[in-house]
C-alpha cells in the first residue's frame, strides 16, 4: 500500500553492492582455516541471497515464497561468516516478503531484528530502509501515529545520506498516512514533494505509485475525473516496470473511480482485472479490498446474497492480515446489505463493530461512512431524533476530512428525516446545501459521459428537492415555491447535454499540445480500423463469436480511451477553461427567451410516490400532481405496446383505450389550459419513448375527447427548456448555407441487390450475407425485428423530395454514394437540410455505439464500414436548419436519469443542426415515404416551418383510411427549434 516492490528492490540493490565491496572482517584474530570457512559462508550466502532476490523479482506468490528459503539460508550463512550487514539485509528481505503477504507482525519481528545491524555497521542507508518499513507495517497494523515517528527518522537518514530515491518513497508513504487521517491537503503537499524526486531520479515505479496516491485523494475530495486522469499516467508505468501488484492496485482504483460515478458494470471489468494480479503476487490484503469492492458493486447492483459471498471471503483475510481498517470497511458494507435487506438490528451489530475499529486507527471518513449509515437506520426504525444525533456527529467528520461527496449524503439524509419530522423548512436548508455540493462536484468532471452518469446517481437528490418544494406549496400556495421546483426540475435534466451545446462554438482544440491532438487521432484511426476488422470478421463465412467478442471489448476500451483523451483535452483547453458553466434558466428567463402567447410549455417529473406537471405560458405558472412514476410507465407501455403491435395496431378500439389512458394520467388535469396553443413538452423517464401528438386527452376534459392531441397542438420535444435557448444562441442569427437540401437514401446492403449484381465475387457474396446475419442479431438485440433489407421506398421518398427544391442547390446521394465516407467528407456543411433515409440503430446500452446504417459495400464490390457511429456525428460540421432521420428509432437510444435521451439527437444538435426530425420506434418504409413526401410539400409549398409541416403532415396521413393508425405517423417528433 505504501512503499512500492521498486523502492524495496533499489534498497537491496544499495545495500547489496555495499555488501559485495566489504570484506570479511571478524570480531577478533581468527585462524587461517576458520577465515577461509567464514570467506566460504560468506560467498554461499551471498549466492543464496542473490537467488532470492531473483525470485522475489518474479512477482508471484510462489516465487516469493521460494525467496524466502533462499534468504533463510543465506542468513544462517551470513551468521555463520559474522556478517552483521549481510544479517541485517537478508533480515530486511524476509521483512518485506511478509509484509507482502500480509503477516505484519512476523515482518516487524524481522525488521527489528534488522535495524539494530544495520546501526551497529552505520549503515545509515540501511537503517534508513528499515525504519521505513517499519513505518509501513504500523500504517498498515492502523498505528498511523506511531508510523510517523518511524517515517520522519526514515526521512531525516535519507536526505542526510543524499538518497533521494529513498527520500521519495518515504515523502510518499508520509502522504498516504496523512490522507488516511483525512488530512488530504497535507497528503498532497507531501506527494508534490515525492513526486519530481521520483522523476529525476528516473524512478518509473516509484513514481506510477505516487500518481496512484494523488488520484486516491482527488477521488477522496469528490473530484473523481481529476482522481482518473491522475491514474491513467499511473497504469503504463506499471505496466511498463512490471509491478503487477502496483497494476493490480490501480485498476481497482479505476473501478473505484467508476463505482462512484454509477458506471458500476465498467467498474466489474476493473476488478476483474485487478483480483486475479492480487492472488497471482500474493497480496492478501489487496485481494481483500478487491473482493470488498466487488461486493459493494453487486449490493448497488441489488444482487444481495452475491454481495455478502464477497464480503465473506474479504473479512477473514482482512483480519489475517491485521488490516483493522480494511476488516472495518467491510464489516460496514456488510452492515449495509443487511439493512437494505431489512435486518436492522443485524445492520446495527455489524457497524458496532466497524465504528471502534475506525475510531482506534483515526480513519475519520470511515467513521463518517459509518454513523451515517447508523442514522440511516435508525431513521427506517422510526427513531428520528436518534437519527438525527448520528447524522450531526458523522457531518462534522465528513467536512473535517474535505469529503464532499460523503457531506453531500448526509445532508440528504438529514433532510429527509426533518421533513418526517414535519420540519419542512429546516429540510429544505440542508437539501439545498447538498446539492449546492452535487453541484460543484459535477463541474469537475471533464468527461460528458461520466459527468451524466455521476448526475444519474443523485438524481434522487433532485426528486426529493422537487417533491419537497411541492409539498410547501401546498401549505404555502403564494410563497413561489412551485417556480423554485420548476427551476429545480430544470436544473436536474440534460445538464450535459447543455454544457455540450454551450462548448460546440469554441474551439477548445486551441491551444492543446500537438502531442495530445496526435493521440485523439491516433485513437480515432484505430476505433476506423477496429470497426472494419469487425466487418470483416463478422463476414466471415464462419464467423468466429470468440474473436467477435474480442473485437468488440477492444472497440469498447478504445472508446473509453477516445472519451478520456476528450476529456484530457477539456482539462488542457485554454478556451474550455474560459467558458463559464452554462446556467439552466429561471422561470422569468423561460417565459421570455422561450414562449410567446401562442405557445406553453409542460414539464414532466416522474417521482416514486408522485408525480408532477407544470405548465407554463409566458405570463403565468400552473402545477399539477399526477400519479407516481410506476402508474404513468404502466400507460405508457401499454401505449407503446399496442401502437406498435401488427395485432393491434390496425383495431381502433384498442388504440384509442391505450391512447386515452395515457393522456388521462399525463395531461388531463391539464386539459383546460392547453386550448389550441402550441405544447412544448419536456418529457422524463418513460415519456421520452412517448409521442404526444398521438394522445387524447381522456374524460370530461372539455374538448373533444376522442382525437388525438395532434388535432388542436403542434407539438415539439425538447430535452429541457434551457437545451433551445442555447440552440438559439448558438444557431438562431447563422446564415443559412448556400445551398438547401442534401438527401442520402436507399443505400447498398445486400448482396441480392440487383445494383451490384456481376460485380462482386461468390466469396464477397458469402462474406456479405454473413455481414447481414450478423447485422440481424445485432438489430434483434436492440429489439429491431426487420433485416436490413434493401428500402426501396427511400429512393421513392427522396425523388419526390428531391422535384421540391432546385436542383442546382439540392443533391441526390443514392446507392454506393450513400456511404459514411460521403456523410464524413465534410460537404454536408453546405446544406440547410440534411435527409437520411436509411436503417437507424439505437443502442441502449451503449449509446456511442448507435448509428445510422450506410451502404455496407462500395461500387466494385468491396467490403467498406457502413456505420455512421454517433462519435462520428459528433465530429461532423453542420450548418443545418433541420436534419431528418427518416430512419427506425433515430429518436430512440439509452435513457439516462436526469439526462433524459442519449442519442444521434445530441449528436446532431453539437453537430450544429438547429432541429432534428427523429422516430420513436421501428417504422414502416412506405408509410415514412408518405409522411416524408407530404412533411416536405407542406414546407415547400405552405412555406409552413418544419414543427407546423410536420404536424400538417400527420393530420393529413390520419385522415387516409391506409394510414390512421398511429404507428404510421406517429413514430416521428421533431426535437429542437419551433420557430
Amino acid at each position: 500500500m505504501f512503499d512500492r516492490t521498486q523502492w524495496f528492490l533499489a534498497g537491496i540493490s544499495i545495500a547489496l553492492s555495499v555488501q559485495l565491496s566489504q570484506p570479511v572482517a571478524a570480531a577478533v584474530p581468527v585462524g587461517k582455516a576458520v577465515q577461509t570457512a567464514q570467506t566460504n559462508s560468506s560467498e554461499a550466502a551471498q549466492k543464496a541471497f542473490k537467488e532470492g532476490l531473483q525470485l522475489y523479482q518474479q512477482g508471484t506468490a510462489q516465487a516469493k515464497r521460494s525467496a524466502i528459503v533462499k534468504w533463510e539460508e543465506a542468513l544462517k550463512l551470513y551468521r555463520q561468516a559474522g556478517d552483521n550487514r549481510g544479517q541485517a539485509l537478508s533480515l530486511l528481505g524476509l521483512g518485506r516478503v511478509y509484509s507482502d503477504f500480509g503477516e505484519n507482525q512476523k515482518a516487524l519481528e524481522y525488521y527489528s531484528q534488522s535495524l539494530p545491524l544495520y546501526r551497529a555497521v552505520g549503515d545509515r542507508r540501511g537503517e534508513a530502509t528499515t525504519l521505513n518499513n517499519i513505518g509501513n507495517v504500523y500504517a498498515e497494523l492502523g498505528e498511523k501515529q506511531k508510523a510517523l515517528e518511524y517515517f520522519s527518522q526514515s526521512l531525516l537518514l535519507r536526505r542526510a545520506t543524499g538518497h533521494r530515491g529513498g527520500e521519495a518513497a518515504t515523502l510518499n508513504n508520509i502522504g498516504s498516512v496523512y490522507s488516511d487521517l483525512g488530512e488530504k491537503q497535507k497528503a498532497l503537499e507531501y506527494y508534490s514533494q515525492s513526486l519530481p524526486l521520483l522523476r529525476a531520479v528516473g524512478d518509473r515505479g516509484g513514481e506510477a505509485t505516487t500518481l496512484n496516491n494523488i488520484g486516491l485523494v482527488y477521488s477522496a475530495l469528490g473530484e473523481q475525473q481529476k482522481a482518473l486522469e491522475y491514474y491513467s499516467q499511473s497504469l503504463p508505468l506499471k505496466r511498463a516496470v512490471g509491478d503487477r501488484g502496483g497494476e493490480a492496485t490501480t485498476l481497482n482504483s479505476i473501478g473505484l473511480v467508476y463505482s462512484e460515478l454509477g458506471e458500476k458494470q465498467k467498474a466489474l471489468e476493473y476488478y476483474s482485472q485487478s483480483l486475479p494480479l492480487k492472488r497471482a503476487v500474493g497480496d492478501r490484503g489487496g485481494e481483500a479490498t478487491t473482493l470488498n469492492n466487488i461486493g459493494s458493486v453487486y449490493s448497488a447492483l441489488g444482487e444481495k446474497q452475491k454481495a455478502l459471498e464477497y464480503y465473506s471471503q474479504s473479512l477473514p483475510l482482512k483480519r489475517a492480515v491485521g488490516d483493522r481498517g480494511g476488516e472495518a470497511l467491510t464489516l460496514t458494507s456488510i452492515g449495509n446489505v443487511y439493512a437494505d435487506l431489512g435486518e436492522k438490528q443485524k445492520a446495527l451489530e455489524y457497524y458496532s463493530q466497524s465504528l471502534p475499529l475506525f475510531r482506534a486507527i483515526g480513519d475519520r471518513s470511515g467513521e463518517a461512512a459509518t454513523l451515517n449509515n447508523i442514522s440511516n437506520v435508525y431513521a427506517e426504525l422510526g427513531e428520528k431524533q436518534k437519527a438525527l444525533e448520528y447524522y450531526s456527529q458523522s457531518l462534522p467528520l465528513s467536512r473535517a476530512t474535505g469529503d464532499r461527496a460523503g457531506e453531500a449524503v448526509t445532508l440528504f439524509h438529514i433532510a429527509y428525516v426533518k421533513r418526517a419530522q414535519n420540519n419542512l423548512t429546516e429540510a429544505l436548508n440542508d437539501l439545498e446545501a447538498s446539492i449546492k455540493i452535487i453541484e460543484n462536484l459535477r463541474t469537475k468532471i471533464a468527461s460528458p459521459e461520466l459527468r451524466s452518469s455521476y448526475f444519474a446517481t443523485v438524481q434522487n437528490r433532485y426528486e426529493f428537492y422537487i417533491d419537497l418544494l411541492m409539498q410547501l406549496h401546498k401549505t404555502n400556495p403564494k410563497s413561489g415555491y412551485d417556480r423554485k421546483a420548476l427551476e429545480a426540475s430544470e436544473r436536474s435534466r440534460a445538464r450535459s447535454l447543455l454544457e455540450l451545446l454551450f462548448e460546440s462554438n469554441a474551439n477548445i482544440r486551441e491551444g492543446i499540445s500537438p502531442d495530445l491532438l496526435q493521440q485523439e487521432k491516433s485513437v480515432q484511426q484505430q476505433l476506423d480500423a477496429i470497426e472494419k476488422q469487425r466487418i470483416e470478421t463478422i463476414s466471415a463465412p464462419n464467423p468466429n463469436a470468440t474473436k467477435i467478442d474480442e473485437i468488440d471489448k477492444q472497440r469498447l476500451a478504445l472508446l473509453e480511451q477516445y472519451q478520456q483523451i476528450q476529456a484530457l483535452i477539456r482539462t488542457a483547453s485554454p478556451r474550455y477553461a474560459a467558458l463559464t458553466q452554462p446556467q439552466p434558466l429561471t422561470l422569468p428567463e423561460i417565459q421570455k427567451q422561450i414562449l410567446d402567447e401562442n405557445t406553453i410549455l409542460l414539464q414532466y417529473s416522474l417521482g416514486e410516490s408522485r408525480s408532477y406537471l407544470w405548465v407554463v405560458t409566458s405570463t403565468g405558472l400552473t402545477s399539477y400532481e399526477l400519479p407516481k412514476r410506476a402508474d404513468i410507465e404502466t400507460a405508457a407501455r401499454n401505449f407503446q405496446d399496442t401502437v406498435t403491435n401488427p395485432l393491434l395496431r390496425n383495431i381502433p378500439q384498442k388504440v384509442a383505450e391505450a391512447t386515452a389512458n395515457l393522456g388521462q394520467v399525463t395531461l388531463q388535469p391539464a386539459a383546460a389550459q392547453l386550448g389550441n396553443k402550441r405544447l412544448l413538452i419536456v418529457p422524463d423517464g418513460v415519456l421520452h419513448y412517448t409521442p404526444f401528438q398521438a394522445l387524447t386527452l381522456g374524460k370530461n376534459a372539455g374538448q373533444n375527447t376522442n382525437v388525438p392531441l395532434i388535432v388542436e397542438h403542434e407539438i415539439i420535444t425538447l430535452p429541457s427548456a434551457s437545451t433551445l435557448a442555447i440552440l438559439r444562441q448558438n444557431y438562431g442569427d447563422r446564415k443559412p448555407p448556400g445551398r438547401t437540401l442534401a438527401i442520402l437514401a436507399d443505400p447498398v446492403f445486400s448482396p441480392d441487390d440487383e445494383r451490384i449484381k456481376g460485380k462482386i465475387t461468390q466469396a464477397t457474396t458469402e462474406k456479405l450475407e454473413a455481414n447481414n446475419l450478423d447485422l440481424n442479431r445485432s438489430l434483434r438485440a436492440s429489439n429491431r425485428q426487420w433485416p436490413p433489407e434493401r428500402l426501396p421506398f427511400t429512393r421513392q421518398e427522396a425523388q419526390t423530395i428531391s422535384t421540391l427544391f432546385p436542383s442546382v442547390s439540392s443533391r441526390q446521394i443514392f446507392d454506393f454514394d450513400a456511404s459514411r465516407t460521403t456523410a464524413t467528407d465534410g460537404n454536408l456543411v453546405n446544406y440547410q437540410i440534411i435527409h437520411f433515409a436509411t436503417h437507424g440503430l439505437a443502442n441502449s446500452k451503449n449509446p456511442e455505439l448507435s448509428g445510422i446504417l450506410m451502404s455496407m459495400i462500395d461500387d466494385k464490390g468491396n467490403l467498406v464500414n457502413g456505420f455512421l457511429r454517433l462519435t462520428d456525428i459528433f465530429n461532423l460540421k453542420l450548418a443545418a436548419n433541420l436534419v431528418v432521420l427518416s430512419a427506425c428509432q433515430s429518436g430512440m437510444g439509452q435513457n439516462v436519469k436526469g439526462e433524459g435521451m442519449v442519442g444521434l439527437t445530441r449528436g446532431f444538435m453539437y453537430a450544429g443542426a438547429q432541429r432534428v426530425a427523429v422516430s420513436l420506434w421501428s417504422v414502416d418504409d412506405e408509410g415514412t415515404s408518405v409522411l416524408m413526401q407530404k412533411f416536405y410539400q407542406k414546407m415547400q409549398q405552405q412555406k409552413l416551418a418544419p414543427a407546423a409541416a410536420l404536424r400538417a403532415a400527420q393530420m393529413e396521413m390520419m385522415q387516409e383510411e391506409k394510414w390512421k393508425s398511429p404507428y404510421y405517423w406517429a413514430a416521428f417528433t421533431l426535437q429542437g427549434e419551433w420557430k
